[in-house]
């Protein structure tokens, strides 16, 4: 009885972990993936203000993840977590109104504080305590695979509000409309996230009584530490590397409008679709890093998205739209199965646990 009762509360954080993992990036993130032809409409904008709000977000991100860091590792994960998720909800309330360009601006570097400073890193830390010795390929593995299952489930329920308040024939005219489906959208999902913030609450544990809490005192030493190992540093080239094959999703949506001449719709289908496949390969790279070698599904999955991104540049299969859009789901493969694993050989690379945070960061 026991036992299912912890296992129940187990799956339950799990399910939390995940669903709040992706509601944190949606609004900044993946609402311009699924619709950036309608946002950059919307908005009037330009993909470089566009990429402009991003470096925002990308300058005030890469400080917040140093503190935040260590943030993650002297106080609750739930109430970091719950905190950063209503933050973001009310930035999105506010997107909704559509801003001006500036505005925008700093909007995005409000979600870069509110989204890394306060849960990156307590998300991995509390993914990491969840797995522990000897499930971590399992525990990332789900977290990536249930985040792309999330944001494919959002992503999902967006596309549909959108089509059912956008008929295809007057996608363009919205003049007679008190709201764009957009901005409607936007709404819908900023509601979400406030709701995430409420999962985390009620189901993550205050905090983990079997882990150390770093003391401050001890802060310094820590970072010196980690910063002398080699691990730590072949760790972060990877997720790097990572990330620039992940930003070959963001732009399949509109891929798939300018260079094959889908329509919004037709284009929003194709990102939301990516979704779905990031769910099942992310959760599939999980189970077969814990049963063969993480380090290994990792490299071969590095090759995948290497050789699909080498076949986007170079426009192959460009007079099939079949062949195009497989080659697009194989790049997405390795992308998804590489962002399954990097987290997943902490343990490896013999970070401590009471470190995680720091690491992360």
């Amino acid at each position: 009885m026991v036992d299912s009762v912890n296992n129940s509360r187990k799956v339950s954080t799990l399910v939390s972990l995940i669903i709040a993992g992706e509601a944190i990036f949606f609004l900044p993130f993946v609402l311009a993936r699924i619709f950036r032809p309608t946002l950059l409409s919307v908005f009037e904008i330009s993909n470089t203000e566009l990429g402009a709000y991003f470096s925002v977000y990308g300058v005030v991100a890469m400080i917040s993840y140093i503190f935040g860091g260590l943030l993650a590792d002297r106080f609750s994960a739930r109430n970091l977590m719950a905190s950063a998720l209503w933050l973001t909800s009310f930035g999105g309330i506010l997107m909704a109104f559509v801003p001006s360009s500036n505005s925008m601006l700093v909007l995005y570097g409000f979600w870069g504080f509110t989204t890394i400073f306060l849960f990156w890193a307590a998300m991995i830390r509390a993914t990491r305590e969840w797995g522990g010795d000897d499930s971590q390929g399992k525990a990332f593995g789900w977290l990536e695979g249930g985040r792309g299952g999330a944001a494919a489930l959002l992503g999902t329920i967006s596309f549909f509000v959108f089509f059912i308040l956008t008929p295809e024939s007057t996608i363009a005219d919205d003049s007679n409309q008190a709201m764009h489906p957009f901005q409607i959208v936007i709404v819908v999902i900023s509601v979400i996230t406030f709701g995430a913030g409420l999962l985390i609450w009620f189901f993550v544990p205050k905090q983990s009584a079997r882990v150390e809490r770093i003391a401050p005192s001890e802060t310094v030493k820590s970072i010196l530490k980690l910063i002398k190992m080699p691990s730590i540093w072949l760790l972060s080239i990877m997720i790097i590397s990572a990330y620039v094959g992940y930003k070959i999703t963001d732009d399949f949506s509109l891929y798939a409008k300018e260079v094959l001449g889908f329509s919004e719709v037709g284009a929003a289908a194709v990102g939301t679709a990516a979704l779905w496949v990031r769910a099942l390969v992310a959760v599939s790279a999980g189970y077969m890093g814990d049963k063969l070698n993480r380090v290994r599904v990792i490299i071969m999955c590095f090759a995948f998205s290497a050789v699909g991104g080498l076949f986007i540049s170079l426009g192959l299969f460009g007079g099939s739209v079949v062949f195009v859009l497989l080659n697009l789901a194989f790049t997405a493969v390795g992308v998804y199965g590489v962002r399954a694993l990097y987290f997943a050989i902490l343990k490896e690379a013999n970070i401590p646990l009471a470190l995680t945070g720091t690491t992360v960061g």
